[in-house]
C-alpha cells in the first residue's frame, strides 16, 4: 500500500497546490532573497618559453625514492654452489639488472647472471615469486636486495 502511495506521489506531484497567501508572505518575509554580483576574473596569461621548470626534478626524485625502497628480500642461501633464494617485494628483476645487497655484515652490488624458477631458467620474475639467483659473495636470510639503475 504504501509503494503505491510514493508511485502516486512522484506521478502526481508536480500538480501544486494553490497555497494561501498569508503562508506564502510569511515564507517570503522569513527567506528574503539576495543577489549576487557576478564578478569577474580575468586570469592572466602565462608565456611559454620552452623551458621546463619541474618536469627534470620530478624523475630524479622518483628514482631515488624507488632506490630507498628494497625490491627483494633473501631468503635462504647455498653455500655450496653460491646461490640465493629471494622473494620480490615490489617490481620485477631482469638478467642484467644490478643488485644490491645489504644487510648486517653484508653489503655488495652484482649483475644478474642467471635466474631461477623451480629449478628452470627465467628471463624475470615478479612481485610475489620465489627465484633463485647465483650470488658472488655470501648473503644471510634477511638480508635486503636493492635495484640499481
Amino acid at each position: 500500500m504504501k509503494f503505491l502511495k510514493k508511485i502516486g506521489k512522484a506521478l502526481f506531484s508536480s500538480k501544486k497546490k494553490a497555497k494561501s497567501p498569508k503562508k506564502a508572505a510569511k515564507k517570503k518575509a522569513a527567506k528574503p532573497v539576495r543577489k549576487k554580483a557576478a564578478k569577474k576574473t580575468v586570469k592572466p596569461t602565462k608565456k611559454k618559453t620552452g623551458k621546463k621548470t619541474g618536469a627534470k626534478k620530478q624523475p630524479a626524485m622518483v628514482k631515488a625514492a624507488l632506490a630507498a625502497m628494497p625490491i627483494a628480500e633473501v631468503t635462504h642461501y647455498f653455500p655450496h654452489v653460491n646461490a640465493a633464494v629471494l622473494k620480490i617485494k615490489t617490481g620485477e628483476i631482469r638478467i642484467g639488472d644490478e643488485l644490491q645487497f645489504k644487510g648486517h655484515t653484508t653489503d655488495f652490488k652484482q649483475k644478474v647472471v642467471s635466474m631461477q624458477i623451480d629449478h628452470k631458467p627465467v628471463l624475470v620474475a615478479r612481485k610475489g615469486d620465489d627465484f633463485g639467483v647465483e650470488v658472488k659473495s655470501r648473503v644471510r636470510a634477511g638480508d635486503l636486495v636493492f635495484k640499481k639503475k
